[in-house]
């Protein structure tokens, strides 16, 4: 499967208390008409019960220069967003400062994926900067870069 190149997102939301979020590549839009995305999550993850129990969620897409804020995410456990510029999105999900596009969700619904959960979710809003910002992307087991190069 790691020769489907992906981009990375963290996914982002409120718990209990403190912000939540982890890296996730299973990502896709799902349908326009209503606007949903998918995600698969790993059942063994922390933050995604605490992220679906508020009910809303902001996926990050991340940009070429954050590999960082990916690696920091992809872990279990600390303190994820010590450190890390962000301000929360209108449905009150944190949103990463200097992601490609961000995009605001309601749970729809989550569904049986075996080791994983399929996360279906209702787009509430989404927006991308003025600038754009090349894409962090992943193939074979790392990081790679767009090249637009003709």
């Amino acid at each position: 499967m790691g020769h489907f190149c992906t981009g990375v997102t963290v996914v982002t939301g409120m718990g209990a208390e403190t912000p939540m979020g982890f890296t996730c590549q299973a990502f896709s839009s799902l349908s326009l008409d209503p606007p949903r995305v998918v995600l698969c999550v790993s059942r063994a993850s922390v933050s995604w019960p605490a992220i679906s129990g508020g009910g809303f969620f902001c996926v990050n897409v991340l940009a070429q220069q954050q590999r960082a804020l990916s690696d920091r995410f992809a872990r279990t456990g600390g303190d994820k967003f010590h450190g890390v510029d962000w301000d929360l999105s209108p449905d009150g999900a944190p949103r990463l400062a200097g992601a490609s596009a961000w995009i605001d969700c309601r749970v729809h619904t989550e569904h049986d994926g075996g080791d994983h959960l399929v996360v279906i979710g209702d787009v509430r809003r989404l927006a991308a900067p003025a600038d754009p910002r090349p894409p962090l992307l992943y193939h074979r087991g790392r990081y790679a870069r767009l090249d637009d190069t003709p």
